[in-house]
């Protein structure tokens, strides 16, 4: 079962490059919980924000870096990078035309072959200073 688990992950990137937001419903359970702050209940709230996320990125593409299964199948883990230009409207910043790169830690909890809840870190800080919506911050003086 952890093969299948594993491929789960691999196959949440190619979802999220694909932009095809019905395809999450091949991964994700019908009452997925997502722990996010950016997204709201259920699959369907992860369609939404991805939807959000592509109408501001539109080329966005996702690579799975590692994906881990636990032994049982329960628990996948993977570690992600996303690139993208910013030319739309993203968590309320409006298009710049810069390019970003995020990484990001996600672990599932899977039931019968589909995530049903999930966790992440994203490191947004450093997507919103690629963007310039934020300063980075000023390096010590030595």
């Amino acid at each position: 079962m952890s093969d299948s688990s594993a491929k789960l992950g691999h196959l949440f990137a190619e979802i999220m490059s694909s932009h095809d937001v019905s395809r999450l419903d091949e991964i994700k359970a019908p009452d997925y919980v997502n722990h996010n702050a950016f997204a709201e209940p259920g699959l369907e709230g992860s369609k939404k924000v991805l939807g959000a996320i592509i109408a501001g990125v539109p080329d966005l593409r996702v690579t799975a870096e590692d994906v881990f299964a636990s032994a049982d199948g329960s628990r996948v883990v993977g570690r992600y990078r996303y690139e993208g230009t910013h030319t739309g409207n993203l968590l309320g910043y409006p298009g710049t035309g810069k390019p970003f790169l995020m990484r990001s830690i996600d672990i599932w909890r899977v039931e019968n072959g589909r995530f049903v809840e999930h966790w992440d870190e994203l490191n947004t800080l450093e997507v919103f200073i690629q963007i310039g919506a934020v300063q980075p911050p000023a390096q010590p003086s030595s």
